[in-house]
């Protein structure tokens, strides 16, 4: 069983019926999924950069990722509808654990000057992060990148309210700022 699945179970779910009132044990939160997006800006002048971001998303994530098309066109930016701009990639069940845990125990402690991540609840209980460098992750050969690209990492839960989501995350290992 994956490590981080097993300490939410034994240890995330009674303390957070014991902090919330649940009754249930389904009704606790839970993770539901984690969506890894990386824009690629320069993907329509080099397609080659919308390979390499492909390459490192998949190293990261483990998962093969998919394309992502401009939903409509922009003048100022020289972007027609349908054209290539990023990659994308949706963790749910195992893989979305190891991922999670891997971000929080290895990835974010790498980052410098890092004094823990900020509150960028939605209202809805879903919380997402930006990360500057794909390098933070140990999985990315250095020497293989072309250009450091960032990426947004958006975490489902099933929490009602934002402070639900907190606890559940801070309880999972999540260093949020003081």
């Amino acid at each position: 069983m994956i490590r981080l699945k097993d300490k939410y179970k034994k240890e995330v779910v009674p303390h957070l019926k014991k902090k919330f009132g649940y009754k249930n044990d389904l009704a606790v939160p839970k993770l539901e999924k984690i969506v890894i997006n990386m824009g690629v800006g320069d993907g329509n002048a080099n397609p080659k950069a919308l390979d390499s971001a492909i390459d490192s998303l998949t190293v990261i994530s483990g998962q093969h990722p998919v394309k992502t098309r401009a939903k409509r066109s922009i003048a100022n930016f020289k972007l027609r509808e349908g054209m290539e701009i990023g990659v994308m990639v949706t963790l749910r069940k195992d893989r979305m654990y190891e991922f999670f845990d891997r971000l929080v125990n290895v990835a974010l402690p790498r980052v410098r000057d890092f004094r823990g991540t900020s509150n960028s609840f939605d209202g809805r209980g879903n919380y997402t992060l930006g990360v500057k460098e794909q390098i933070i992750f140990p999985q990315v050969n250095y020497d293989k990148i072309d250009r450091i690209r960032g990426m947004n990492i958006c975490i489902v839960t099933t929490a009602k309210t934002d402070e639900e989501a907190k606890e559940l995350l801070s309880a999972l290992g999540m260093p949020f700022r003081k």
